[in-house]
């Protein structure tokens, strides 16, 4: 009995989601608020929120649109709508991108970003995928030793997504870094320090869709600025809003992947092992890192459009709440073993990337990415270790997302 006591002392009363030694391990506290406490306080920079843990109120808060709304006007008073954290006016047009809109919006502009961003464009990119991750590890060869993110895992995907929207290579770091001002802490300070960011982004993303317009060219910013389905187009604010999108989802997430995925190959070297004795596990092995790495650690923002009742915990129509994906990932009432990394894992119906109409457009590009780029890593350096203690290694302080900072290897 002390002992319980103990540990349920030693989570704090409110969670903070962005600390980074709460980043460093965040499923040790997952599975107390899932035993103690599933709906739990938490804060998000200056934000107040809610955060669910358990696996089957995550999947019901994730399929039911109507009760848990992304844009905040549908379910916050005018009242709650004042006491919201300050933002500048310039972010209003990044709220038309279709991760905080409800139906009907949210399914008009789904079906014209379906326009563009096809299963077949997907596809068509696989080669491409093979040789950038192979002229990657072979550049770095000679060097012997590294940091895996800034040598592969965010060059990766980052060049992939900038070469599918067709960004001039030129260009493609300047979107990196805007994007970690979008990924940071959401505090007035990182606010104000974001605003340049945003500005020179926005600007430079509207004179490229002008030349789009006046010269097509064959890619995704074209197919997009084209894109119509009945007679509707994006608007200026949806086009921009859609591409810091697909640009923050398009690699962001899959530079976590990448890089915590093989985190925890060199920490379960019999599971590597195993991959590298059946090659044709990849695609399972994919599956179960998303699941046990939590390169997506919450899903983004939901509203109660009323009071409701989710574990014995009253939401008040209008809070904000967060659904722990990485926590859900991780429920022994759904999977076996869930703290084991298992790449046979079998019926993995894990959450990674959300699930209802909000499911992750890019989820296909991230699987074939992480598939070819884990691979070919393994193939290509059969001898990477870490070169430092893993407890020594830093986590990101960001939102919605976990990753790590750098990731020095030998190999």
């Amino acid at each position: 009995m002390q002992r319980l006591a103990q540990e349920q002392t030693s989570i704090p009363a409110i969670i903070n989601l962005t600390d980074r030694q709460f980043k460093a391990d965040p499923f040790t506290v997952y599975a107390r608020l899932r035993r103690d406490r599933p709906v739990a306080k938490a804060k998000l920079g200056s934000m107040q929120t809610w955060i669910v843990t358990r696996y089957a109120d995550v999947v019901e808060i994730l399929k039911n649109d109507r009760l848990f709304v992304k844009n905040y006007k549908n379910a916050q008073s005018l009242e709650q709508q004042r006491k919201r954290p300050w933002m500048p006016k310039i972010f209003e047009a990044l709220e038309s991108n279709m991760l905080d809109q409800d139906s009907p919006d949210h399914g008009r502009l789904r079906s014209l970003v379906h326009k563009a961003f096809t299963p077949q464009r997907v596809e068509e990119m696989r080669p491409r995928i093979q040789q950038i991750a192979e002229a990657l590890l072979i550049s770095t060869q000679q060097r012997g030793r590294g940091d895996l993110i800034a040598d592969f895992a965010l060059p990766l995907p980052l060049t992939v997504i900038v070469e599918l929207l067709g960004i001039p290579s030129e260009d493609r770091q300047k979107f990196h870094r805007w994007s970690k001002y979008v990924l940071s802490t959401p505090t007035i300070g990182n606010v104000l320090l974001a605003i340049p960011a945003i500005m020179a982004q926005m600007k430079y993303l509207k004179q490229l869709f002008a030349k789009r317009r006046n010269q097509p060219q064959a890619d995704l910013l074209t197919a997009l600025v084209q894109a119509e389905a009945d007679g509707d187009r994006f608007s200026e604010d949806e086009l921009v809003a859609m591409v810091f999108l697909l640009m923050l989802a398009g690699h962001e997430t899959t530079v976590n992947l990448l890089s915590s995925g093989t985190l925890a190959l060199l920490q379960n070297p019999e599971q590597l092992a195993l991959l590298r004795r059946s090659p044709e596990l990849i695609k399972s092995a994919v599956e179960e890192l998303v699941r046990f790495t939590a390169p997506v650690e919450t899903a983004t923002e939901r509203y109660a459009a009323e009071d409701v009742i989710v574990a014995d915990t009253k939401i008040a129509k209008g809070d904000l709440l967060l659904v722990a994906l990485a926590s859900a990932n991780r429920d022994p009432q759904q999977f076996v073993n869930p703290d084991e990394l298992d790449i046979t894992r079998e019926k993995n119906r894990h959450v990674g990337f959300g699930l209802g109409i909000h499911y992750c457009l890019g989820a296909p590009l991230a699987r074939m990415e992480a598939q070819i780029g884990l691979q070919l890593l393994f193939d290509l350096r059969p001898n990477l270790r870490l070169t430092v203690p893993a407890e020594q290694l830093r986590w990101r302080s960001t939102a919605v997302v976990r990753g790590l900072q750098r990731l020095p290897v030998a190999w």
